[in-house]
């Protein structure tokens, strides 16, 4: 009779690609910037809104949530991750809420989802990325930044079907036989999901105990451990003066032109349009992923070079669809995707190329210092965009202005690789 030994069966899961993976999934939560083209759709004309006040919680939320990344950077580097995220997802729910309960106060919707939903999705949003890559060696950093990334980006094709179904369903008639979308009640109900989710996934966010060491795993690109630089120290360096210009450019280039490849894509597929949110969603997830396992294996700033060339010669395409009015609905699906992807590509090449050229020790206020060139972009450029098609009644400087821009940044993105890594003076 033969003896039966037991048998063990270990399944092991780095706590690493956890952390990187639930904030992938929190990420979609905190894509709440992205309802509110659908949110606005549902305001009803008797609410008395201007176009411009549809826009001014919209463009409140940008600024804020820009400008809070660098104090809750600081947080993130002293108190860790998990409380910061926490609070983030606190206030984001929270303002979602104050808008709601506000009714169809436009100033209620401006201290709600501009403020504080706007400063809750800074923090936690400035706290997942570094809370993540403090797990792998560097040479996955590109690879597990742009997971982290990923999900913020699939956002639109998660929650506008959400927030399209919730309007309707709390959808009411007045007593002056007005049918009305259900805005308020719909902004209470995401608040509370964020609240939710948030706080279901926020314990397993950690950054590895003291004496952690990861195994390199000798694939990729060697990327050197860079010396930690306080943000004073890195805004005296050549390098971050140039990443400072080149995000500045590859997010204009993607927050004006966005927009005008997804119009012409609905314009040429008509009640199929959702597709084109779906393929600009798609393409700005997968750019994030693509650009980072890239710049891995070749180094940041020739993945870099190669985006800026590619967003400037598809922006010029869009330039020629654009003045002829159109083209056919595949073409315009690929040009969407490609502009997506692009875009996708620098919120995971910068926070990479921060991390590589000043260290994890201040990373969170190291890039939310760096990030603050993503907030001008988003500021500063679509009214530039605006002012010329006021000044002359066509679009075609705003191409050329942003055309030229991405040109500048290639030629710098080499300059960098020249530069090499700063030096820790």
């Amino acid at each position: 009779m033969n003896e039966s030994t037991p048998t063990h069966i270990v399944i092991k899961f780095s706590r690493g690609w956890l952390v990187a993976i639930v904030s992938s999934c929190m990420g979609v939560a905190l894509g709440v910037l992205y309802v509110w083209s659908i949110i606005k759709g549902g305001i009803p004309d008797f609410w008395g809104w201007s176009n411009a006040d549809k826009a001014l919680p919209f463009s409140l939320m940008s600024i804020v949530f820009s400008i809070v990344m660098v104090p809750a950077g600081r947080l993130q580097d002293r108190y860790g991750p998990r409380p910061v995220v926490a609070l983030g997802g606190v206030l984001a729910g929270l303002g979602c809420i104050v808008s709601g309960l506000g009714g169809s106060s436009i100033t209620w919707y401006i201290i709600g989802f501009g403020l504080i939903t706007g400063t809750g999705v800074g923090f936690s949003y400035s706290a997942l990325t570094p809370a993540s890559i403090k797990w792998f060696p560097p040479e996955r950093t590109g690879f597990v930044a742009g997971i982290v990334v990923a999900g913020n980006a699939l956002a639109p094709v998660i929650l506008a079907p959400l927030t399209s179904w919730l309007l309707t369903l709390f959808e009411k008639t007045t007593d002056a036989g007005l049918v009305q979308k259900g805005v308020p009640e719909t902004m209470i109900c995401i608040g509370i999901f964020i609240w939710l989710f948030m706080g279901a996934l926020v314990w397993f966010i950690s950054t590895p105990p003291a004496g952690f060491h990861f195994a390199a795993r000798g694939k990729g690109r060697s990327q050197k451990m860079s010396a930690d630089f306080s943000w004073k120290k890195m805004m005296g360096t050549a390098q971050f003066w140039l990443m400072f210009f080149m995000f500045f450019s590859g997010a204009s280039a993607g927050l004006v032109f966005m927009s005008v490849a997804a119009d012409l894509g609905k314009k040429s597929l008509g009640k199929w349009a959702f597709i084109t949110v779906v393929v600009l969603s798609l393409g700005n997830t997968l750019g994030r992923i693509f650009a980072g396992a890239v710049s891995d294996r070749i180094g940041r700033q020739l993945t870099l070079f190669a985006e800026f060339v590619c967003q400037a010669l598809i922006i010029g395409v869009l330039f020629q669809l654009t003045r002829s009015g159109g083209s056919g609905w595949l073409i315009i699906l690929i040009v969407v995707f490609i502009i997506g992807m692009n875009y996708g590509a620098n919120l995971t090449l910068f926070p990479s190329v921060c991390k590589d050229y000043f260290g994890l020790r201040n990373f969170g206020l190291n890039y939310g210092w760096l990030f603050v060139a993503f907030g001008i972009a988003g500021l500063v450029m679509p009214w530039v965009n605006g002012l010329i098609r006021d000044l002359t009644n066509k679009p075609d400087l705003s191409y050329i202005l942003i055309i030229c821009l991405l040109a500048v940044s290639a030629v710098l993105s080499l300059i960098s690789r020249a530069l090499g890594q700063p030096g820790n003076k």
